[in-house]
């Protein structure tokens, strides 16, 4: 037994879904009646590639006394299940790499935890059958950005400015990137479509959680888009933290407000 980081999985956040279990490449993780397991400390190499999956929130890398990594039992289990080990390499785990840009193998792409380096210029001139083009660059630092997706204690929260947004907002304010996206981490959502109690308890938990230095919300002006402002202010409050928060509200024919 020794010291060393390892996955731990809070069961009373866990409600079973299971998208951890393909996220870890070692078969380290199962759900066992109804909620997800670390079936041992020899299976999992703390490198948090299953963290970005969960939804709830209810995985994290801690330091603790446990076994070492056995690479050679992980082989037998997922021989025993007819899989193939393929060691992550350390440098491309969300855990081990916050700046991200490799994609190794530890799941899906689509809801892996990843910090981009950011871009030193916001446009780019571009010569286009001799007229000049501007391209603007992305502004995104991050991925996932789905407020359900996002881990609490993603890296990209830290220290961040933090922009909530209502997820057509992007596709109606055409200036989006450089005047309300760069510089910040982003979490989106719909507040028509989606819970917003839930919404409110992963916005409570990631304030409450990280050093944020601002929060701005943008928002549509339809009527259905206050919730999320409603949720940003009621998380603000549970959250105990005194920030600002600032609004930002966009017409459906891209206008500010």
């Amino acid at each position: 037994m020794s010291m060393r980081e390892i996955i731990e999985i809070d069961e009373s956040k866990c409600d079973g879904c299971g998208l951890c279990v393909p996220g870890c490449a070692e078969g380290a993780i199962q759900i066992i009646d109804g909620k997800a397991k670390l079936v041992s400390d020899i299976y999992c190499d703390g490198l948090g590639a299953c963290i970005g999956h969960c939804p709830q929130n209810a995985l994290k890398v801690v330091k603790r006394e446990a076994e070492a990594f056995d690479e050679e039992a992980v082989e037998e289990l997922l021989k025993s299940q007819g899989k193939t080990f393929k060691p992550q390499e350390q440098s491309q785990t969300p855990h081990n790499n916050p700046q991200g840009h490799g994609h190794g193998h530890g799941g899906c792409p689509g809801s892996r935890m990843m910090k981009f380096e950011e871009e030193t210029n916001d446009t780019q001139a571009t010569v286009n059958n001799g007229d000049i083009e501007i391209k603007i660059k992305p502004q995104l630092r991050q991925w996932p950005v789905q407020l359900n997706l996002v881990p609490v204690n993603a890296p990209y929260f830290e220290n961040a400015d933090l922009l909530v947004t209502a997820d057509c907002v992007p596709f109606a304010y055409p200036n989006y990137h450089l005047d309300l996206l760069k510089g910040k981490a982003v979490v989106i959502g719909c507040p028509k479509l989606d819970d917003l109690e839930h919404y409110t308890e992963k916005l409570t938990n990631i304030i409450a959680s990280n050093n944020l230095k601002s929060i701005t919300v943008a928002f549509m002006e339809v009527p259905c888009c206050g919730g999320i402002v409603r949720a940003v202010d009621e998380a603000v409050i549970k959250s105990s933290k005194n920030i600002v928060v600032n609004k930002v509200k966009i017409g459906i024919q891209g206008q500010k407000k």
